[in-house]
């Protein structure tokens, strides 16, 4: 299984947020690039980088933080925040995401998504499906769509989307273990799906969890930061 760190942004600093709730910030580092040099380090290949200002702004904020730690790292990127233009995703991929993760845009404007993942290509395109008690939420979680968690991703996967990356919002940033029966689901429904779990990771013991149940790749913040889970634990599952 993948272990991919995370580093969300505001102000130009990697802070982690509990639940999505932008009053509920804690700051760690004022560089998201020691950041990313340390998660190198310690021998991971792949970020996700997101860029709350720009979600909050509804346009790509932070680029020049991705394009240091796109220069001055060699980790495979895949960024969010704020994409929901041809010219976000542009200024992206310019500076140096190798994927983008897409929600808002996917549930507004169906045929501007599908159109950038026939132009960029389904391997590079991530659906974003973050969801409040199955429902999928938008705008850097600030509002709550009408969309069935299941049915959204059933719409995009018979469309061609590959790659999904499953966020539980009531459980992010809150070290109570992953939404284990939601990623089972997903995957007992799903046969050729590409999940990325995202979201309540505490403990070395949750991603053997969600390991066992056949999940690709897990994405790991907090647990990190606060210490619950060590470099040498890190190692340890990826050798």
């Amino acid at each position: 299984m993948e272990i991919i760190p995370a580093i969300d942004i505001i102000d130009g600093k990697c802070v982690r947020l509990s639940q999505g709730n932008y009053n509920r910030k804690k700051v760690y580092n004022e560089d998201p690039l020691e950041v990313a040099r340390m998660f190198e380090d310690w021998g991971l290949s792949r970020l996700h980088l997101v860029d709350l200002d720009g979600a909050k702004a509804r346009h790509i904020v932070n680029h020049d933080i991705l394009q240091r730690i796109a220069e001055k790292t060699k980790l495979v990127i895949d960024f969010g925040g704020g994409i929901k233009s041809d010219r976000d995703v542009d200024i992206a991929f310019k500076s140096g995401a190798s994927m983008l993760t897409i929600g808002s845009v996917a549930v507004n404007d169906p045929e501007i998504f599908l159109g950038w993942m026939k132009k960029y290509g389904s391997d590079n395109i991530i659906l974003g499906a973050d969801h409040n008690a199955g429902k999928i939420a938008i705008s850097g979680w600030t509002q709550t769509s009408s969309r069935n968690l299941i049915d959204f991703i059933n719409e995009y996967m018979k469309k061609g989307v590959k790659k999904i990356l499953c966020t539980d919002i009531s459980v992010d940033g809150m070290l109570t273990g992953p939404s284990i029966e939601v990623y089972r689901e997903l995957l007992d429904k799903f046969e050729n799906i590409q999940l990325i779990a995202s979201g309540g990771v505490s403990k070395t013991e949750d991603l053997i969890d969600l390991k066992n149940i056949g999940v690709q790749s897990v994405v790991v913040g907090k647990a990190i930061y606060e210490g619950r889970i060590s470099k040498k634990e890190i190692r340890g599952f990826l050798y």
